[in-house]
């Protein structure tokens, strides 16, 4: 039997990277994520893993480049204003074809904002921030127990797919204390002597990496190498919950602190007797588009709830593809809506619904 224990969801996720086998961590202080340096500052050097505090965020990306390509489990964590900065490294570990494991806990902008949670990092996050055709898994924990369990995840997920993973979380979750329990894990045995630069034996030739070619033929090949892998991406790793929809006249569409509101404002509105269910988006990509356009034939309408101005409903609407209408209700700068706000946004709907 695991141990459970009262944790916060960024101290979780510290403490799931020690135990997921992480060597090297680098970092620079922002609220609502600086938890996850100080935990890992105490408790790394403990197993002789490597913890630094650099100068910048430009730096922590960086030097997880360096690390990565060594070879080693690397990772990085930062909020919002402090994530945009490492944007260009980001794409240059995937164009590098660096595994890592980045974690993003969301705050409301844009600029500096707020240290209140928000999710306007959802574009930034799933389309690609920096420059480049490239892509990353992106998972979006709605609990502390999440927030640990997708550290594993994530190292894997960047293992099998030598690509950066984001863990897509937010302050509240971040900041929130729940019951929490670590399962043995054993990181797998990966191969990465083809690619890391870890020394010449006199068996191969030298590996080198870069993301750099300057004819085109070659970046080009580059380039479709990656999306055959982003390809694969989108074929294995689309992960959902769903909750009451077998029966559902309408659908809640949310992730991360949303989703877990919108639990609520689903029983409330069953209580009514109003047939909702809810969709949560575990990785944000690859997204849920076929699972979306499946209930799309089956609901009258959905209502996609989100901490910013619209960001997801857009890949909501994408995926189903007019068949049904797709509504939006979101909070700005860091305000949190209640249940109630849900409920009611949706009656309104339904009201508006019947009137046309």
């Amino acid at each position: 039997m695991t141990e459970a224990k009262l944790m916060k969801g960024n101290e979780a996720l510290a403490e799931a990277a020690i135990l997921a086998g992480c060597d090297a961590y680098f970092g620079y202080p922002i609220t609502p994520q600086s938890e996850v340096l100080e935990y890992l500052a105490r408790e790394m050097p403990k197993h002789n893993r490597i913890v630094m505090q650099a100068e910048s965020e430009v730096a922590s990306i960086n030097m997880v480049y360096g690390a990565a390509g060594a070879g080693f489990r690397a990772m990085t964590s930062s909020s919002s204003p402090g994530f945009s900065l490492m944007q260009e490294g980001i794409s240059y570990l995937a164009g590098a074809e660096l595994p890592c494991l980045l974690v993003n806990v969301n705050r409301a902008g844009p600029g500096l904002g707020t240290i209140q949670p928000g999710q306007g990092d959802y574009f930034q996050s799933v389309k690609g921030g920096g420059h480049g055709d490239y892509r990353m898994i992106v998972l979006a924990p709605a609990s502390v127990q999440e927030m640990a369990d997708f550290v594993f995840l994530g190292f894997d997920l960047a293992d099998k797919y030598r690509n950066p993973v984001l863990i897509l979380s937010d302050g509240a979750i971040g900041q929130m204390m729940e019951k929490v329990e670590f399962k043995s894990y054993t990181p797998p045995v990966v191969d990465k002597s083809f690619w890391a630069t870890t020394g010449k034996p006199k068996t191969r030739e030298r590996n080198y990496i870069t993301s750099l070619f300057i004819q085109p033929e070659r970046m080009e090949q580059h380039n479709l190498k990656l999306e055959a892998k982003f390809k694969l991406m989108r074929e294995h790793e689309v992960r959902w919950e769903e909750m009451n929809t077998t029966d559902a006249d309408y659908l809640f569409v949310a992730y991360g602190l949303s989703a877990r509101i919108c639990q609520k404002a689903m029983d409330i509105a069953r209580e009514k007797g109003i047939k909702v269910g809810l969709l949560r988006p575990i990785s944000l990509f690859p997204y849920p588009y076929q699972r979306l356009e499946e209930l799309a034939s089956q609901v009258k309408g959905m209502l996609t709830v989100e901490l910013n101005s619209g960001q997801m409903v857009e890949d909501v609407r994408l995926a189903v593809k007019g068949k049904v209408p797709v509504e939006f209700f979101g909070r700005l700068g860091g305000m949190i809506f209640t249940p109630e706000d849900i409920e009611l946004q949706l009656e309104n709907l339904i009201t508006n619904y019947h009137a046309n």
